[in-house]
């Protein structure tokens, strides 16, 4: 069976954007998960859909400025299916793209072959899956820094989960990365 693996980028206080939104203290949006050659599917929630879209979008149109990971991170998500969890979303327009309107069914395609899922967010999705036991792993970058507020990483889940330490990986500028499985 196939895992769904939710990776997300985490300040030390345990949010993933600050009091306003802002995510600019994230330096860069390669893959620090080591994802790629593990997961053939991409899962996102309605709110970070357009933004998701955009902005890798905007990266491969014009890749001047980001790094070579960014730009690799770029042309795996233009070519891999994603799936986008919402029951009030109208159409999606980016290519290998579809809507599911029932995690139920979320649920269905991990039965079905094919490589690990990425659960790429935001909090209220990676809650939802987490809330129907449907995360199998947790990896997560722990920058360095104290938000003080903003949107806390697990602000949706209302159960409890006991997690498996797997492992921890040092990655450059004071970054750590965390992986539990569930």
């Amino acid at each position: 069976m196939r895992k769904i693996i939710a990776a997300l980028r985490v300040s030390v206080d345990g949010f993933i954007k600050g009091p306003k939104g802002e995510v600019d203290w994230v330096d860069t949006w390669e893959d620090l998960f080591d994802l790629l050659p593990q997961i053939d599917t991409c899962i996102v929630g309605r709110r970070m859909y357009p933004g998701h879209k955009q902005y890798w979008g905007a990266m491969l149109a014009n890749p001047k400025g980001a790094s070579k990971g960014e730009i690799a991170f770029a042309r795996f998500t233009e070519r891999t299916p994603h799936i986008v969890l919402s029951k009030t979303l109208d159409k999606v327009t980016w290519k290998n793209t579809q809507i599911v309107r029932d995690i139920k069914e979320i649920r269905r395609m991990k039965q079905l072959p094919g490589k690990d899922m990425y659960a790429v967010g935001g909090a209220t999705l990676v809650g939802s899956l987490m809330n129907q036991r449907l995360i199998d792993e947790l990896r997560l970058v722990v920058y360095p820094i104290v938000l003080g507020g903003g949107t806390a990483l697990f602000k949706d889940v209302n159960k409890r989960h006991a997690l498996k330490f797997v492992g921890v990986k040092p990655l450059a500028s004071g970054l750590v990365r965390l992986t539990y499985s569930t």
